[in-house]
């Protein structure tokens, strides 16, 4: 009968136990989220500052190399009676001739045309390379023109005068005074009485153009982009040489 007792009561002992105790907290699972995290102490060493990266440079732009200037170079003609002339060009009064197969020495050259200076005798002349076999670049001969390989000059006539120079794009033109040459200072029929030397920009280059003209107006072409200025003069030519140029104010 005791025994009977006591487990009914034990039972009930426990269970009064049980109703007392606190309710379990739940413990968080390793991947919840709902918490902020811990923050971390402040550290002693500051944080890397970010170093600004040198923007790269651009490279030098290389200067071409200049063409060597050689003193002298030799040449042979190769056609019959080549003219050669007191100046750079087949406008220019003529000097001498030279025959076929004739060793010439080449000492000089405009720097804008192909017209080369010629060594001679008593009076250095020029010839056009297009009849020349040279032995080398004739490029590389020095500029001589306009000194010291100037024209022949006379006094028998005044210079004439540049009245204007007008520009319309590229094109310049050119306008003097006239001035009259007789018959006899003609050189022969085909003589023309004016030379208009021209360096002028073409293509980036200043070429030597010298135009000659019997009329008191001339057109050319001069474009944009030359490092060197344009420039130009004007000379009277009879047969004996050329007066003192005239020189073109460059629109």
């Amino acid at each position: 009968m005791p025994a009977k007792i006591a487990f009914p009561v034990l039972l009930a002992f426990g269970l009064a136990l049980t109703a007392c105790a606190p309710a379990s907290t739940a413990v968080p699972s390793a991947g919840a989220t709902d918490l902020p995290p811990t923050p971390l102490p402040p550290s002693d060493t500051p944080a890397p500052s970010a170093t600004p990266t040198p923007a790269p440079t651009a490279s030098a732009t290389e200067t071409p190399s200049p063409i060597p200037v050689v003193e002298s170079l030799k040449a042979v003609v190769n056609t019959n009676l080549l003219s050669c002339r007191y100046g750079p060009g087949s406008e220019y009064l003529y000097l001498d001739a030279f025959r076929q197969g004739l060793h010439l020495t080449l000492v000089g050259q405009t720097g804008g045309n192909n017209w080369v200076w010629v060594k001679g005798d008593k009076n250095n002349c020029w010839v056009n390379v297009k009849f020349l076999d040279i032995e080398g670049d004739f490029k590389t001969l020095p500029v001589v023109y306009p000194e010291p390989a100037h024209i022949p000059k006379t006094s028998r006539y005044p210079p004439t005068t540049v009245l204007s120079a007008a520009r319309d794009g590229d094109k310049v033109t050119v306008v003097w005074l006239g001035i009259p040459v007789s018959a006899g200072d003609y050189e022969d029929e085909n003589m023309f009485i004016y030379i208009i030397e021209t360096w002028r920009c073409e293509g980036g280059q200043i070429i030597f153009d010298p135009i000659a003209s019997n009329r008191e107006t001339v057109t050319f072409v001069d474009e944009p982009g030359c490092a060197v200025p344009s420039h130009g003069r004007v000379f009277v030519q009879e047969k004996h040489g050329y007066t003192r140029p005239a020189e073109i104010p460059w629109p």
